[in-house]
């Protein structure tokens, strides 16, 4: 029995081996003769046969249809990534798939097949747009792991070509708000000498960085110098390296911010933002500066003389007295912003010897009250640090409020 089987099995070995030779002849991998995908082979030779018949008299020098009418080219983009945006220098990277189509009936085919998807090999044997981008001042096409282009052609003629690029185009950007600025960057593709076609990338801005990096520091700054208002003035150290450590810090916040930015003739929002914050620092310090000279005149040694000076209206003299008294004052006059003071070096101060008090400073109690005090505010200077703690923490809480109000949402 296992005699008669063995011819029968011999016979099936070599029918099964006669059936995969034939299937391995029929079809052939598309690698080994540069195609896309795996083809029978019979329409591998009429493809082959097809672009012989359509390269042998074709001229890719000349565009279709020339001298009868132009040449219609239909344009498709596809961005794959934007950015970064180089504000120094005034240009944006775009990453894009760029698609054109156009018909030649030079390359009409009668096939079964009705399109023709081939690589990049073919693409220096046709006629191509000789599109250019106007605005760009480096590009590149993308080549690995081999060039990124498609080329179709249609049986009526049509053709599809499609290449990868990397552009960095110029965008001039206006930089008033900046960083909270919008801009509306172009994009200018055309043929040399002929329609120019343009499109728009609407970018806003994202500031997260320029907060943690500029605005949070100069805001905790500020913050910073309004401690020395709650030191003692007598601690003179203290409260002189709190000031000059805060005004250094800030000129060091003012050029690292400023690297960022291109040198426009303009002040942009952030360049606002930190010489303000730059003021309110430095009037902290000039705050003391202002305390303390006026502080070392607080117990005045005055002597008791008498000090001729000249009347120039009247012609005669007035005899004026030197009193004891206690630590000057600054009157402000509001209607016609007159600064009433008048003090010697030696802390001696001359003082009317008698009620008139509207051309000089005046130390007598009488003086403190009366028709010459209507429209002015009575200031102690001593008392400096008090009024700081109000007015700098306040007029800055509404210098921010207008900042960030105007710019984010006027």
């Amino acid at each position: 029995m296992s005699a008669k089987l063995l011819p029968l099995f011999f016979l099936l070995s070599v029918f099964h081996a006669c059936s995969r030779k034939v299937e391995e002849d029929e079809y052939e991998d598309g690698t080994t003769n540069q195609k896309w995908v795996l083809a029978p082979k019979t329409q591998d030779t009429d493809v082959t046969l097809i672009l012989n018949k359509l390269l042998r008299e074709y001229d890719k020098k000349l565009r279709p249809d020339i001298g009868i009418k132009p040449t219609v080219i239909d344009v498709d983009i596809y961005v794959n990534s934007i950015g970064p945006v180089s504000s120094i220098n005034m240009e944006y990277q775009i990453d894009v798939f760029f698609a054109q189509t156009w018909t030649d009936s030079r390359l009409r085919f009668n096939s079964t097949m009705k399109i023709l998807t081939l690589n990049s090999n073919m693409v220096g044997l046709i006629w191509i747009p000789d599109t250019i981008f106007r605005n760009s001042k480096t590009a590149e096409a993308h080549w690995i792991t081999t060039p990124n282009q498609l080329l179709r052609i249609w049986n009526d003629g049509k053709i599809l070509y499609t290449l990868r690029l990397t552009i960095n185009a110029e965008c001039q950007l206006q930089l008033h708000n900046f960083p909270m600025d919008e801009h509306s960057c172009p994009l200018i593709f055309s043929s040399c000498d002929y329609v120019v076609m343009t499109i728009y990338f609407d970018l806003s801005r994202r500031m997260g960085y320029f907060t943690i990096q500029t605005y949070i520091p100069c805001i905790l700054t500020v913050v910073l110098s309004w401690v020395s208002f709650w030191i003692k003035k007598d601690a003179t150290p203290a409260r002189t390296a709190l000031g000059i450590t805060t005004v250094l810090t800030m000129t060091t916040l003012s050029t690292i911010a400023r690297k960022s930015l291109p040198r426009v003739s303009y002040v942009t929002a952030m360049d606002l933002f930190v010489t303000v914050c730059f003021l309110f620092v430095f009037a902290a310090l000039m705050e003391y500066a202002t305390l303390n000279y006026y502080s070392s005149c607080r117990k005045p040694s005055c002597t008791k003389k008498k000090k001729s000076l000249p009347d120039v209206s009247f012609g005669h003299v007035m005899n004026y007295s030197v009193l004891d008294m206690r630590p000057p004052a600054t009157v402000i006059t509001l209607n016609n912003a007159m600064y009433w003071q008048e003090f010697e070096d030696a802390c001696v101060y001359e003082c009317l010897d008698g009620k008139d008090c509207q051309s000089f400073f005046c130390c007598y109690e009488e003086c403190k009250s009366g028709s010459w005090r209507r429209g002015r505010i009575h200031i102690d200077i001593l008392e400096l640090d008090s009024y700081s703690r109000v007015f700098f923490p306040t007029s800055f809480l509404l210098f921010n409020l207008v900042y960030w109000v105007g710019y984010l949402y006027l």
